[in-house]
């Protein structure tokens, strides 16, 4: 029986289901949306009934379906952490693959790997720079670095780093454009800001830094809006106006004096940044490894910034 089995349309039909949507599943398996439905087709013709229900574009699971996406779900989880294991079994210089915000990586993560690959010369490193979540079971991420209120539900999760938030801009417009001496001079000022998705009012924008401050935030004279945080970083040094800068993410450039600070004020963030993996995953040398050269970057990281 097993050999019968439609393992291309079960693998498309879990995506189906997961996604909710037979485009986002085209994207993930990399075929046409019409391959998709042909598969589901062949798979619902197959077993006999109905397993997705498709009313004005949207795609919702039968009960029946929903059954069988949580077995495949699980099968194929179970095959993918075996094949990880056969291939840390494999080789002992075996890369790792980290899922990690584009920001992040490019201004904090990507500077700071030559340390590792000097330390560890057999575990070369990969990045996969997303805003979405690795799954580990259908991505090939080893671990991932998070951004958030650190709620990942049935994986180990590790703070790597806290935030701070305050006002940055570049030396040249504090010297040479509008006053920036106060908070309401920022009416004067562009105002640089990046998409960080709100949850629960807590995210770390312009509204937030004001309120947890006791301090009124003006209507700037203009808003610039950056898909990434680290655009958002590039530009305020460069000039373009005021960023609020997010500790992990602006403190290299301020040593380096290409940001400065107008004003002192300075708030907790509500969100940190996080090392998130399966429970499993330190049972591989390359992985442990990696872990602790992470979180000994980030101590010194903290430390070097409580001292600055």
């Amino acid at each position: 029986m097993i050999a019968n089995l439609p393992f291309t349309a079960l693998r498309t039909f879990e995506a189906v289901a997961r996604l909710r949507g037979f485009g986002r599943a085209a994207e993930e398996l990399g075929v046409t949306q019409s391959a998709v439905s042909q598969q589901i087709r062949a798979l619902e013709d197959w077993i006999g009934m109905r397993l997705l229900n498709r009313l004005s574009g949207r795609v919702t699971v039968t009960e029946e379906g929903a059954r069988l996406a949580q077995a495949v779900t699980q099968g194929f989880g179970s095959v993918a952490e075996l094949c990880r294991e056969l291939r840390d079994c494999r080789s002992e210089t075996m890369s790792i693959a980290v899922s990690c915000l584009p920001g992040f990586a490019y201004v904090w993560l990507i500077p700071r790997l030559i340390g590792f690959d000097q330390v560890h010369p057999e575990y070369p490193v990969s990045i996969a720079t997303t805003a979405q979540l690795a799954d580990f079971t259908h991505d090939e991420a080893d671990l991932a670095i998070r951004y958030g209120p650190g709620k990942y539900p049935g994986l180990h999760v590790e703070r790597l780093l806290e935030e701070r938030l305050f006002p940055v801009c570049a030396p040249a417009l504090l010297a040479e454009g509008p006053p920036l001496k106060e908070v309401s001079d920022l009416a004067r000022h562009t105002l640089l800001m990046d998409e960080v998705t709100d949850i629960d009012g807590q995210a770390p924008t312009w509204q937030f830094w004001a309120q947890e401050a006791g301090l009124t935030l003006p209507k700037p004279a203009r808003v610039r809006r950056f898909g990434q945080s680290n655009m958002v970083v590039q530009a305020a040094i460069q000039g373009l106006g005021v960023a609020l800068g997010r500790s992990p993410l602006v403190l290299d450039a301020m040593a380096q004096e290409s940001l400065v600070r107008p004003f002192a004020a300075t708030v907790e963030s509500r969100f940190s940044y996080w090392l998130v993996c399966p429970q499993a995953a330190f049972e591989s040398d390359r992985i442990r490894a990696f872990r602790d050269w992470l979180m000994q970057e980030a101590a010194t990281f903290e430390a070097q910034a409580e001292a600055g």
